[in-house]
């Protein structure tokens, strides 16, 4: 046969190895390959079945049948599919939140840093410091603050709303107070603005964005030596109340002013800018006149302070933003004056009309606020000159000015 071998074989040893033929009476015969020309046909002669059905099955040309290993069949396996693992991957990674947050917090600090920064470039600066002689050194700081009634700077729906008229005159000082921070109680005295001072009133010493004069007064009659200057325009209050989203007012007594606009009721309650002006500008319905009105004052600027430093104005960046921008609208500070002593006065002012603090008026003899009582006022001044603001007695140091 062709094909075959010289031994007699059938042609396909090199396949099945070269294996003596099976006998007849062999009991593995059942399991042996059968021989070339037997009844059954060869398996490698064989033709494997092509489906021409559609569906599931086999192809018509020749793909693997559904579930068949398509390695066997010369195909290219299937990339395995990345398993999913909920909250791992994407904006669920923790990781990424992380650092989110972190970036958040790298820019609010950025921001809130450089807010300020940006607003003192455009603060104005304003003399205060005499020439000649003044008193030396003194341990701790104490800061002039003066609140003009000036006009400058309002619009007309402004002025209407203060109901401060259309005087655009020389101003004068409608508010005068030193706040002294040292190693005691952080202390806020209040000046009498009807006070004489060889015979003229007190505020008459200042000059508008000159404050020279008033300081040389202030410490010729006191000792004190000034050593920073704050300047508040008449809008500075409202713009700053209402930037910080109102503040609590406490009056004792219902309150109708007609010359500063001023209705509320007695007790606690929460005002905005307008309202908060008017309570520290309002002299003309209380028993003591300016006296009463000087508390008032106090009041208003311990509120602001308190507000100013509340951890919601400086997380808020709209609010911090609002405050910051009313600053140079409305306020000026002393020339020399830093950055550092004015977050300085910021501080001390939310402290001194506190539990911690000390707040009063300058000793009169009157309400009238015409004479400084000396026999009080002496020993309250000597105190904040020395820093020993710990010593200063309710005798005093009154609410009014007058004896109680």
């Amino acid at each position: 046969m062709a094909g075959g071998t010289d031994d007699g074989g059938d042609g396909f040893d090199w396949m099945y190895g070269d294996r003596p033929p099976a006998r007849k009476d062999d009991p593995t015969r059942a399991t042996q390959r059968p021989r070339a020309g037997s009844d059954d046909p060869e398996p490698t002669m064989m033709l494997p079945t092509q489906s021409r059905t559609g569906g599931n099955g086999p192809s018509s040309r020749g793909l693997p049948p559904a579930g068949a290993d398509r390695t066997r069949y010369g195909a290219t396996p299937e990339p395995p599919r990345p398993s999913r693992q909920r909250g791992r991957s994407g904006w669920r990674s923790p990781r990424r939140w992380v650092r989110i947050i972190g970036a958040l917090i790298v820019l609010w600090l950025v921001y809130t840093i450089a807010v300020p920064f940006f607003t003192w470039t455009k603060i104005s600066k304003v003399p205060y410091e005499p020439s000649g002689h003044r008193p030396a050194d003194q341990p701790g700081t104490t800061y002039l603050m003066v609140g003009s009634d000036s006009r400058a700077g309002l619009t007309r729906k402004q002025e209407r709303e203060y109901h401060t008229g259309r005087n655009h005159s020389e101003s004068l000082a409608d508010t005068i107070m030193i706040l002294h921070t040292g190693s005691g109680p952080d202390t806020l005295v209040s000046f009498p603005r009807d006070w004489i001072v060889n015979g003229a009133k007190i505020n008459s010493y200042y000059r508008t964005n000159d404050a020279t004069h008033l300081v040389k007064a202030l410490e010729q009659q006191t000792g004190i030596r000034i050593d920073d200057y704050v300047q508040v325009g008449l809008g500075g209050v409202a713009g700053v109340v209402d930037a910080v989203g109102g503040i609590r007012i406490c009056p004792k007594e219902r309150m109708n002013d007609h010359y500063s606009g001023l209705h509320v009721h007695k007790g606690c309650q929460q005002v905005g800018g307008a309202t908060a002006l008017a309570y520290a500008r309002a002299r003309h319905d209380q028993r003591l006149g300016d006296l009463d009105r000087v508390h008032h004052q106090r009041e208003v600027i311990a509120q602001i302070g308190k507000k100013v430093f509340s951890p919601w104005s400086v997380l808020n960046p709209i609010r911090w933003w609002r405050l910051n921008q009313a600053v140079p609208a409305f306020f000026s500070f002393g020339d020399g004056t830093s950055k550092l002593a004015v977050a300085r006065w910021a501080l001390a002012m939310r402290h001194a009309n506190g539990k911690d603090g000390k707040s009063c008026t300058m000793p009169v003899t009157s309400p009238s606020a015409n004479d400084m009582d000396t026999t009080r006022a002496r020993p309250l001044f000597k105190a904040i000159i020395e820093d020993r603001t710990q010593d200063i007695t309710k005798k005093e140091c009154t609410a009014s000015g007058l004896p109680q």
